[in-house]
């Protein structure tokens, strides 16, 4: 008889071990291993012949071309898809309860043609499914849907249905007859997942899935749930604010980073065309401490508010606060202003904020930041029709970003008149209406403010 052994399976990186430890082995953490359902051990050698082997394929044989999309009748979304919904991919959803998942794919299938789509909800009754619907005003009356949480039965039905977008809310409610873990377990969501995608690859159907996050904002459940879908959206934003942002971290057929930007009204998630006019507040008066910079998120150049607040610090150790932007970074740029600039903020707290709760990964928000708390701390504010951008490398340099005409560009067409750029990124033609001050060094941005 085979044997039934237990193992104990890692939900961050999904490595498992044979026996229980406090910390995972392969990627570290702590406090991260469950016990998974016995398996049974395999006969000799792990079985037999498995079927047809597979073909080489020489990689200039392989036939490419532009992969059909679907629109899904939202701009914001086939943004952040990176044009549509491709045929047979898998989509991974994830963002903190009540943030809007469920609302956005309910008005995503609404869009759709009834009898090609297909709606599995595990969390909630079809009745509340109906009343979203009708509270949000759409057309669902030919909506199929179908409240079942196991994934055999799900596959069964879509073998006979054959839609062609599958909706599942959400893959930690889901469980398979192979696994004896409960529902939303590490090896319960993995298997499931993992069913979902051949069905996705050998059908041609689109899967779409709703994932829980943890308190840390990652998806829960194993790290391999990531890796084996085709495209990662996350959303973000505050559930009490008015404004949602969905972002790509993965896709496999588009650009990662692209934003969607969205507002929640009372008819649902409607998108913003403009979102730079969103992230910006014209004060009536110039203000201390704000500065407009121009990020890129994926394909699109955004602008941004940056404001700062340096006030005098009475703690053995001076804070250093940034929302929507790095903390460590803050503290890097203030040490080059320092040693560089000849300005000190040693007793000074700091606080840096980009408005609208956008985030900003990367390096351009550099000469912004250090922009912003100087003139926090002269109580001096700066033009208003002012923008800035630029990395700020620790020998003072001030080092170029990509795109940076493209950046330019978008400033005047929003009514800017007057940017402070890397040397790197200054166009080769002038911009009407722009004039931009290129700054090679620290001191030069100094003298320029």
């Amino acid at each position: 008889m085979a044997r039934s052994k237990t193992q104990y399976i890692c939900r961050a990186c999904g490595a498992t071990s044979p026996k229980w430890a406090g910390q995972c082995g392969e990627c570290g953490a702590w406090n991260t291993l469950e016990e998974a359902a016995p398996v049974a051990s395999a006969g000799p050698r792990g079985g037999g012949y498995a079927g047809e082997s597979a073909r080489i394929t020489r990689l200039g044989e392989v036939e490419t071309g532009e992969l059909p999309r679907t629109s899904t009748g939202i701009s914001e979304l086939d943004r952040a898809l990176g044009g549509g919904l491709v045929t047979g991919s898998v989509i991974l959803i994830g963002g903190d309860p009540g943030i809007g998942k469920s609302t956005l794919l309910l008005q995503t299938l609404a869009a759709l043609p009834a009898e090609q789509t297909l709606y599995v909800t595990g969390e909630e009754s079809a009745q509340q499914v109906s009343m979203r619907g009708q509270r949000l005003g759409l057309e669902v009356d030919g909506l199929r849907l179908l409240t079942e949480t196991q994934v055999e039965n799900i596959i069964a039905t879509c073998e006979s249905e054959r839609p062609g977008v599958l909706v599942i809310d959400s893959i930690q409610t889901l469980f398979t007859a192979a696994s004896q873990s409960a529902p939303g377990s590490v090896s319960q969501v993995r298997d499931a997942a993992a069913a979902l995608v051949r069905l996705a690859k050998q059908r041609g159907i689109t899967v779409i899935l709703v994932g829980h996050v943890t308190k840390d904002g990652q998806l829960a459940g194993p790290r391999i749930l990531e890796h084996m879908v085709d495209t990662v959206l996350y959303f973000e934003g505050d559930p009490d604010g008015r404004y949602r942002m969905l972002r790509a971290v993965k896709n496999r057929f588009g650009a990662v980073n692209e934003l969607g930007v969205f507002a929640m009204l009372e008819t649902g998630l409607k998108p913003v065309s403009n979102p730079s006019a969103i992230f910006l507040s014209r004060h009536e008066n110039p203000v201390p401490g704000s500065v407009v910079m121009v990020t890129r998120e994926g394909t699109r150049p955004l602008l941004v508010e940056v404001q700062a607040l340096v006030a005098e610090s009475h703690a053995s150790q001076p804070r250093r606060i940034t929302v929507g932007l790095e903390q460590n970074r803050l503290t890097m740029l203030l040490a080059v202003l320092h040693r560089h600039g000849g300005v000190a903020l040693f007793d000074q707290d700091v606080f840096i904020n980009v408005v609208g709760g956008v985030r900003v990964t990367e390096t351009a928000a550099d000469l912004p930041m250090l922009a912003a708390a100087l003139s926090s701390l002269r109580d001096r504010p700066l033009p208003q029709e002012l923008l800035a951008f630029g990395e700020v490398g620790l020998a003072g340099e001030i080092r170029p970003v990509p795109n940076g005409e493209e950046r330019l560009r978008e400033a005047a067409k929003h009514g800017y008149t007057r940017a402070i750029a890397p040397a790197a990124n200054a166009p080769r033609k002038p911009i009407k209406g722009m004039e931009v001050v290129a700054v090679s060094r620290l001191g030069e941005v100094l003298d320029a403010l």
